[in-house]
């Protein structure tokens, strides 16, 4: 199954089970990025270690080896380190081949409006439990997964209900906002070929000579009309689709389970099909039974063989149901790795990938039918000055500026592009300037409604110090961070804040008045960016006209583990003052952060045991040495418990991903049966309520209703529904799922068959995780240098920065 890890590249490749196995499981995203990598760094940290003959253990922390780690049973020799304090080494054999990663997916944004009430819990919070699990009684058997969710009489709210409620309302007001804007928007008159083939069939439908109809009805066999002059207005972003109930009526999910039955796909897939298509579901299913990748982890090999079973020989590769499902399941698939939009050429490549005979036409029919949208950025020419024989001497072709690329998107990721480029607008023109004494960033804060600050983990006292003189001032401000970790950090601190989760969703924060507005007169945002578009447009349109907004972050971690890279578009577009902090990171951790943020690997001197390299032949050794390390011996030497330790690598499958890692760790921190759906109390586990949001915390108990878990001082209850598709254990995490969070102790673990997801921005996430001691668990040889120096991660293909440009860039900043 897929699942939206939100970086610029999956941390997982898609798994080849088939349909039956993977039915019940819907797991979380994350992102790795391969490095395009040729040649090798000079900055290596450290030399090549020698093992010592007779030696059980490597060398302590701070001196290129494990701390203290006892003997590894089983083995006649380990590696020992004998360099220098601060020292890296490496030695690694040939890698593993790399078993392919597996992608898991939480619930889609429709299945999740299906949930049923939850207590009130902070989504999107990252933490570690850091005290002793508690312990409760083992209540009688449960069931790991149902097909409908059970009722709780009396519960709250969840958090993450009530944010996809909050989403439903601002949606709702966005439309009306866009039904406002009289006229089209003018664009598209210099496309030609097949980009103005697809924009005349977009144009036939909004003049309503051709069906506009949902994109899972079958199309009309017969093309669109083309019209010979291109002079009507491109497309306009259209609203989302109304949501659908929060729960199928029982008479639909059965339904949708003889259809199921009937085309060998496993019945136990019908909540989820009933959630995702609503109370038609069945009926449409038969018609077109390529909608079935609407449900997230579906692939079209599985959707082909579905739709042969039903239809019969019928059906074939060029059947046009399966072209518009196979082009909205590309874009999102792209979604998933962070795009917003991709180039029609990139679409059309993916269609011919699955065997679709025509991809122009195929793309031509998702446009006409409505169910993916078609962007051309208008390009504005200059006209040249002081020469009258301009006009009759046009540049040669090869020297003329190519046209920006025509895009295809979905309308949910549109409509949020649109509306968050509009909201920042109107920040910008309605904020009233005013003279602020103070630093760089105050100053510039009291003179514009948009400001952008750049920095590491210790720039974030910045923008927390500018909210408390905004405080002094008598506005009022709000400081809002991704997750919930680093907002008990900053409370700590002395500093309150909430996490974006629980401000959109209404737990937290100054509330909102009649028009859905926060009381708010100045908001920081704090770790920006992890803002994904739909979050971001969501919060805009939630702040007043006047207020400050303040987005900090530092610009080299991972992106956004959803759609969009809000924070580096409104960087590049350059319509706003952007402070980029002066402040280093401390300590030989803060040293080694920022060089690789440059690009550079560098040795460190570590005398209190900051940064440890430990090296591995293989991944078994890995998670011998991970184990080791959480269990022994950093708790021994640096009096880290192992609660406060967290690990982190590249992805969940794998010889060494979370999976594997978890097992181990499980095994050796909290033996248990696994009786509750395979979780017992005391395991440490990661939860996604909703996709991009991650919640760390310690299982308590289990009882009918579902799985009850510790969360720094909260409880959260996990339906039992949820359980096998939104939880996983929490000892090891993915870069993505880390980021926003830090730990006293951080193991990274880089196995040979974790070379090809390095990237500078992931070893940065990684790597910065860790308060006072970091250790790498080392078996890449040199894919670490050569990804710092050379993995620069793909750009996402998003519309945010043109938009702005187009309503700020004359304002000047």
């Amino acid at each position: 199954m897929t699942e939206p890890s939100g970086e610029t590249a999956p941390e997982a490749a898609e798994p080849t089970e088939d349909l039956r196995e993977e039915a019940a499981e819907a797991p979380a995203p994350d992102a790795a990025e391969a490095p395009d990598s040729t040649e090798e760094p000079t900055g290596e940290p450290g030399t090549t270690e020698k093992p010592a003959e007779g030696s059980g253990s490597t060398a302590g922390p701070g001196t290129g080896g494990e701390p203290d780690s006892p003997e590894r049973p089983g083995t006649a020799e380990e590696p020992e380190s004998t360099e220098e304090p601060g020292s890296r080494t490496a030695t690694a054999e040939e890698p593993e081949p790399a078993e392919e990663p597996e992608d898991r997916a939480a619930a889609d944004e429709q299945a999740g409006a299906a949930e049923e009430p939850e207590p009130a819990e902070e989504p999107g919070s990252r933490s570690v439990t850091r005290e002793e699990p508690e312990s409760a009684e083992e209540p009688e058997g449960r069931s790991a997964a149902g097909e409908q969710a059970g009722s709780a009489d009396g519960a709250e709210l969840s958090e993450a209900q009530a944010e996809l409620a909050a989403q439903r309302e601002l949606r709702a007001r966005i439309e009306a906002r866009k039904a406002e804007k009289a006229g089209p928007v003018t664009s598209g008159a210099k496309l030609s070929g097949t980009a103005a083939d697809l924009l005349a069939a977009v144009r036939a439908v909004e003049g309503g000579t051709s069906s506009g109809s949902t994109f899972y009805e079958a199309p009309e066999p017969e093309p669109a009309p083309r019209p010979a002059v291109e002079t009507a207005p491109a497309a306009a972003v259209r609203p989302p689709a109304p949501e659908r109930p929060a729960a199928p009526a029982p008479g639909t999910t059965a339904a949708v389970r003889e259809v199921l039955a009937a085309g060998g796909a496993p019945e136990a897939l019908a909540g989820r099909v009933a959630a995702a298509l609503g109370e038609g579901a069945a009926p449409a299913l038969r018609e077109d039974p390529w909608q079935l990748l609407a449900v997230p982890g579906v692939r079209p090999e599985q959707a082909d063989g579905f739709a042969r079973a039903l239809l019969g020989p019928a059906c074939g590769p060029g059947d046009p149901r399966r072209a518009v499902a196979l082009t909205v399941w590309l874009l999102e698939r792209a979604a998933g790795q962070g795009h917003t939009a991709l180039e029609v050429q990139a679409v059309c490549a993916g269609l011919a990938g699955h065997a679709v005979p025509d991809p122009e036409q195929a793309v031509g029919a998702a446009v006409s039918e409505g169910a993916v949208l078609l962007f051309q950025e208008e390009e504005t020419a200059e006209e040249p000055e002081g020469d009258e024989d301009a006009e009759e001497a046009p540049a040669p072709a090869a020297e003329r500026e190519p046209a920006a690329p025509a895009l295809l998107g979905l309308d949910r990721y549109a409509l949020a592009e649109e509306s968050l480029a509009d909201g920042l607008a109107r920040l910008v023109r309605t904020a009233k300037a005013d003279v602020w004494e103070g630093g760089e960033l105050e100053r510039a804060t009291g003179a514009h409604g948009l400001v952008l600050h750049t920095g590491g983990e210790a720039a974030r006292a910045e923008p927390v110090a500018l909210a408390a003189a905004a405080r002094e001032r008598g506005l009022r401000t709000l400081v809002a961070v991704h997750a919930d970790g680093g907002r008990r950090a900053l409370g700590a601190a002395g500093a309150e804040a909430v996490t974006v989760a629980a401000l959109l969703s209404g737990a937290a924060g100054p509330g909102r008045d009649e028009d859905g507005a926060f009381a708010l007169d100045l908001l920081v945002v704090l770790d920006a960016p992890q803002l994904d578009v739909e979050t971001g447009a969501m919060l805009v349109e939630s702040l007043p006209d006047g207020c400050r907004l303040v987005l900090s972050g530092d610009p080299e971690v991972l992106g956004a583990p959803g759609a969009g890279r809000v924070f580096a578009d409104v960087l590049a577009s350059r319509v706003c003052p952007r402070i980029a902090s002066r402040v280093p990171d401390p300590g030989p951790l803060g040293e080694l952060v920022s060089g690789i943020g440059v690009g550079e690997l560098n040795q460190v001197e570590a005398p209190g045991k900051e940064v440890v390299i430990v090296p591995v032949r293989d991944a078994g050794e890995a998670v011998h040495r991970t184990v080791q390390l959480v269990a022994d011996s950093v708790p021994r030497a640096l009096g880290v418990p192992s609660e406060q330790t967290q690990v982190v690598t590249v992805g969940h499958g794998g010889s060494a991903g979370t999976r594997a890692l978890n097992a181990a760790l499980k095994q050796r921190l909290n033996p248990g049966p696994g009786r509750f759906g395979g979780y017992d109390p005391g395991d440490r586990v990661a939860y996604a309520p909703a996709p991009g949001h991650t919640v760390t915390g310690t299982v308590l108990s289990a009882d009918p209703e579902g799985l009850r878990l510790r969360c720094g001082r909260d409880e959260l209850l996990v339906p039992r529904d949820h359980v096998e598709s939104a939880l996983r254990h929490g000892w090891a995490l993915t870069a993505h799922q880390a980021a926003g969070t830090r730990w006293p102790a951080v193991v990274v673990v880089l196995p040979g068959d974790a070379a090809g997801g390095l990237s500078r921005a992931w070893v940065y996430t990684a790597f910065g995780r860790a308060e006072r001691h970091l250790s790498v668990v080392h078996g890449v040889d040199q894919a670490l240098p050569r990804a710092v120096a050379e993995g620069v991660a793909p750009e996402r293909t998003t519309r945010l920065r043109p938009l702005l440009e187009a309503l700020l860039a004359a304002d000047g900043e």
